[in-house]
């Protein structure tokens, strides 16, 4: 314990304690048994400055309560220790404790005692990691002055030191992070997060970027926290309040960082051309070190920003390359698709080659030995003396009929080919398909009359329907035809037309052989031989009603046959999809 006289310069108690300063304060603890020491240190420091900052006086009056006190305080700039208090070494244990278990080595410590014989001054400075050693006899009040602005100085210099540790470990940090973005956007982002970390302090901020080759400088808000959050997306300065407005465009002026009381203005430019604008408003002024470490970090954000807009610029190139592959991709495609159709309509004209030429081989040569047959026949007789007037009449008959077979074939086989055509078009125009309808059953007439047959016709008019009239008009014909072919000898043939809002349906019914199931399903094929036969021994190549499917189908309809069965007739219809033309038809 110390003796009362050991402190008798330092305290004066018949003194009113000053008015602490205000502003910034140097934090300093008195742990000491002695409740005089506290009341005579307090006195001496009491109109005690450093750098404009005043002090606060923390007190604790043991170890322990030293302990909780730096616990609660770790910003505690200096430490007047007393060595000796509830026990003999309890100012030392607690050296050992602030720097071995709180980990504070910033703090400075001066070692107080009133019996320097207990802890000899050079062990003392030796073992363990303080700043002072004076005995209370010896601290004045000028000593006292000395020996704490020394150690604030010194705390003062660590202080620094540790943040620009600091702030190099968040730059670092920062920098690995800040890279790693891909995006402007998420990179101003990550920049105002940084910059509020690396200063410690709660800030409001901004960052604007604007193109430097562009002559009407677009602003563009990449960035905001606190109050400006609202700006966000913003592409003008007109949007900013006047201190906003007037820092952002000085530092686009400048091209230089400014620094003022709550005010912080970074300015970045990119080897690409682009100039960045980073505002802080903090709730305090930066120191040097701070501003150092904001410069040091703004001079690393030049790469980034270059990095995101490269990276941005290849993934557009990448993006076109890919479209221009894909575009290229669909054409060659599309190309392969056109070839492979190309060569099935050239495999399907090979095998439909064949197929002529087969039916050419077969189905032709009847008829010509027809002909051959009944010329020699002809020629003979003329080489007789009386030749026969009737029979040379009858072997002309003859020939006529077979050549007559002949044409019809090669008809078929020529409106086949034409409507099997690579470049077929159906050029549709406004018909009256009742005056179609008429027209094909006059034509028809002779044919019919030939085997005592009648065609009923019901063709009422109505709208112009939108079709190719001249193609309709051969596939009703063959419908006829075959009618007439397979109707026996004084039969009946209806032709009707029935007009509906959306269709039209063409219908002729005959009083033919009829069709079985198999007969039906195998209907429209080329050169189909059916179980039905002509009754009046007309030919037949099987390609009548393949064409009249065509036609049908280039104009998007249907076509159908019903037959009840053998014997009984078969009705075949064609639906055509209507197009109204805005005027009725004229009389048939």
């Amino acid at each position: 314990m110390a003796e009362p006289d050991d402190i008798i310069d330092l305290i004066d108690d018949s003194a009113d304690k000053r008015a602490a300063a205000p502003g910034p304060r140097w934090k300093v603890a008195i742990i000491d048994d002695e409740p005089a020491v506290h009341d005579g240190t307090r006195y001496a420091l009491s109109d005690y400055t450093l750098n404009g900052q005043g002090l606060e006086i923390l007190s604790a009056y043991s170890a322990e309560e030293g302990r909780a006190l730096l616990r609660a305080h770790p910003d505690t700039a200096v430490v007047l220790l007393d060595v000796i208090m509830e026990t003999d070494s309890a100012g030392l244990d607690l050296v050992n404790y602030i720097r071995s278990q709180l980990k504070n080595e910033t703090v400075r410590i001066i070692l107080r005692t009133g019996q320097p014989g207990q802890a000899p001054e050079r062990r003392v400075i030796v073992d363990y990691d303080i700043n002072d050693y004076k005995a209370k006899t010896e601290l004045t009040a000028d000593k006292l002055f000395t020996s704490l602005t020394a150690a604030l100085r010194g705390y003062q210099q660590l202080q620094r030191v540790t943040e620009t540790r600091r702030g190099l470990e968040i730059i670092v940090d920062a920098a690995a992070t800040l890279y790693d973005f891909k995006s402007i956007q998420r990179l101003a982002e990550g920049v105002l997060t940084q910059l509020a970390s690396l200063l410690k302090v709660e800030c409001d901020g901004i960052l604007v970027c604007h193109d430097s080759g562009k002559p009407d400088r677009l602003i563009a808000v990449l960035a905001a926290s606190g109050c400006y959050i609202h700006l966000l997306g913003a592409d003008t300065a007109n949007a900013f309040d006047p201190d906003l407005r007037h820092w952002v465009e000085e530092a686009f002026r400048s091209h230089s960082h400014q620094f003022t009381s709550g005010w912080s203005t970074l300015y970045i430019g990119t080897a690409s051309g682009r100039e960045v604008v980073v505002v802080l408003h903090a709730r305090r002024p930066l120191s040097s070190t701070d501003r150092t470490l904001v410069e040091l970090f703004a001079s690393k954000l030049s790469v980034a920003f270059d990095n995101v807009i490269l990276y941005e610029q290849l993934q557009e190139a990448n993006a076109r390359l890919e479209e221009r592959v894909n575009l290229r991709t669909r054409e060659l495609t599309a190309a392969n698709r056109r070839l492979a159709a190309q060569w099935a309509r050239l495999q399907r004209a090979n095998a439909f080659k064949r197929e002529i030429l087969s039916t050419v081989a077969h189905d032709l040569r009847n008829p010509l030995s027809v002909i051959i047959g009944r010329a020699e026949i002809l020629e003979r007789m003329l080489s007789d003396a009386t030749p026969s007037v009737e029979n040379a009449k009858a072997q002309i008959n003859h020939i006529h009929a077979a050549a007559d077979r002949l044409t019809e074939m090669v008809e078929s086989l020529i409106t086949d080919a034409m409507a099997d055509a690579l470049n077929i078009t159906i050029r549709r125009e406004p018909v009256d398909l009742a005056t179609i309808v008429r027209d094909v059953a006059e034509a028809n007439q002779p044919l019919a009359a030939k085997k005592q047959q009648r065609i009923e016709v019901s063709a009422p008019s109505g709208k112009l329907i939108t079709c190719d009239g001249d193609r309709i008009r051969e596939a009703v014909d063959n419908l006829i035809s075959n009618a007439i072919k397979y109707s026996p000898i004084g039969g009946r043939i209806d032709l009707s037309l029935d007009l509906q809002p959306d269709s039209a349906c063409i219908r002729v019914k005959d009083e033919g052989p009829g069709m079985s199931e198999k007969d039906i399903s195998r209907l429209y094929g080329r050169f189909q031989r059916l179980s039905a036969k002509p009754t009046g021994g007309e030919s037949s190549t099987g390609l009548g009603l393949s064409i009249v499917k065509r036609i049908i189908d280039l104009h998007g309809g249907a076509i159908g046959a019903e037959s009840p069965g053998l014997g009984h007739g078969t009705t075949f219809s064609l639906t055509l999809p209507t197009k109204e033309d805005g005027a009725d038809a004229p009389a048939a």
